[in-house]
């Protein structure tokens, strides 16, 4: 069970694996890094250590941001969306955000977009 607060709890709107999304961004500039998935569990982790810390779909644990490859974050601030159903995470990122070696997770594909 988890040890997050029951009036946080209350207001995260979860998928059917009881997860939420966390987008996470630069603190200082507003780029975009990553996005994570939380669980009441995870995001109460986070919460008190100050580290950002996700579960991990695929591999089905917990994991924190950095923990093997240094590539820390450190959670300045967190926020619920009006829906309640995705987080946003402001974060100071130690080194490369994405597991390609790349700033972030949106350096890779630009999709082109017609104009109107």
């Amino acid at each position: 069970m988890s040890s997050l607060d029951p009036d946080i709890a209350g207001l995260l709107k979860r998928d059917a694996d009881g997860l939420v999304p966390a987008v996470v961004q630069q603190h200082d500039t507003g780029e975009v890094l990553m996005v994570g998935w939380m669980d009441d569990e995870a995001l109460h982790r986070t919460l008190t250590t100050g580290r950002a810390t996700y579960w991990s779909r695929s591999r089905s644990e917990y994991w924190v941001k950095g923990e093997t490859s240094g590539n820390r974050q450190w959670v300045r601030s967190v926020r619920l969306d009006c829906d309640g159903d995705t987080l946003l995470l402001a974060v100071d990122q130690e080194g490369p955000a994405c597991h390609t070696g790349d700033r972030t997770c949106f350096d890779a594909r630009e999709l082109p977009v017609s104009q109107p």
